[in-house]
């Protein structure tokens, strides 16, 4: 079963992999992290190996066999894009939100530079697809704002940034193109401290544009007790939505079926052995 996510953007993840690895400062305190590696060692647990890269072939059906269509965070627990997922996977991976065109589906990568080569090469089938909306991290100067750049000469239908945690104040940057921002500040134990100017600026920004603008919290230790309300009202804005008719249930059932198959091509080593990838046996 797929997660019924309390991520304020979305309803639901999807996780075709599972564990990353750190690359910027946004990274400093994974959730995701945090959360797998409580679980490491564990038998049979699905992050069994904490936060380690894999696979989830077995995952690739799950958006058929949702009862109706929702908006997908893909890959909450992990990055597509990361460079030892082969670019045969990704193809998959993206092909099965071509096909489950009644959802939303949301991608989220720290690795822009892959992403904008991938849109420009081998993924540009879906690129038009309004249904597939392609973001890209933003903490700070260095490491954030040149995966807008990426992402900006990237071909797509529907661009985001997720502003999260923002660290610093980013000051003008360019975002023609952009559809979508979402700000927010980091939460939990050790959440550096968001500045309101900060947030301030980038919605001056947004509204220059008109981009959507979405604020999803203060964060904090306690990110509750300081809520998501700015100017004292709730910013929730999002691009349009554009599902497709959704089949019947024997029809999704239909494609589960042959995405259950055609993940067997994918083969890994046991939970207990460290990632390694066996390429298709017949290219994508």
């Amino acid at each position: 079963m797929s997660e019924n996510s309390k991520i304020e953007w979305t309803d639901t993840t999807w996780n075709p992999l599972r564990g990353c690895t750190k690359i910027s400062p946004g990274c400093k305190h994974c959730y995701a992290e945090t959360f797998a590696e409580r679980f490491r060692g564990v038998p049979g647990h699905p992050y069994e190996q904490g936060f380690d890269l894999r696979l989830v072939p077995e995952k690739l059906s799950e958006p058929f066999l949702w009862s109706g269509p929702r908006t997908v965070f893909v890959n909450s627990m992990s990055d597509l894009f990361q460079p030892e997922v082969p670019d045969a996977y990704i193809e998959d991976v993206v092909r099965v939100m071509v096909d489950a065109n009644w959802h939303t589906f949301q991608v989220l990568t720290k690795r822009s530079e892959r992403l904008m080569d991938m849109l420009n090469g081998p993924l540009r089938f879906a690129t038009h697809h309004q249904h597939i909306w392609w973001g890209v991290s933003v903490e700070d100067k260095r490491y954030g704002l040149p995966r807008v750049k990426h992402l900006r000469k990237a071909p797509a239908a529907v661009k985001f940034l997720s502003i999260e945690p923002l660290l610093e104040d980013l000051g003008s940057f360019e975002i023609s193109g952009i559809d979508w921002a979402i700000v927010g500040g980091e939460s939990g134990h050790g959440a550096r401290r968001m500045k309101q100017e900060w947030v301030e600026n980038i919605l001056h920004i947004c509204r220059g544009e008109k981009v959507a603008f979405f604020f999803k919290q203060w964060g904090g230790v306690h990110k509750t007790t300081r809520g998501r309300r700015l100017h004292r009202r709730t910013y929730d804005e999002m691009p349009k939505l554009h599902p497709n008719p959704m089949p019947s249930r024997p029809e999704r059932c239909t494609a589960a079926t042959l995405w259950d198959e055609r993940s067997t091509r994918w083969a890994y080593l046991s939970n207990t052995s460290p990632l390694i990838f066996l390429q298709p046996a017949v290219a994508v």
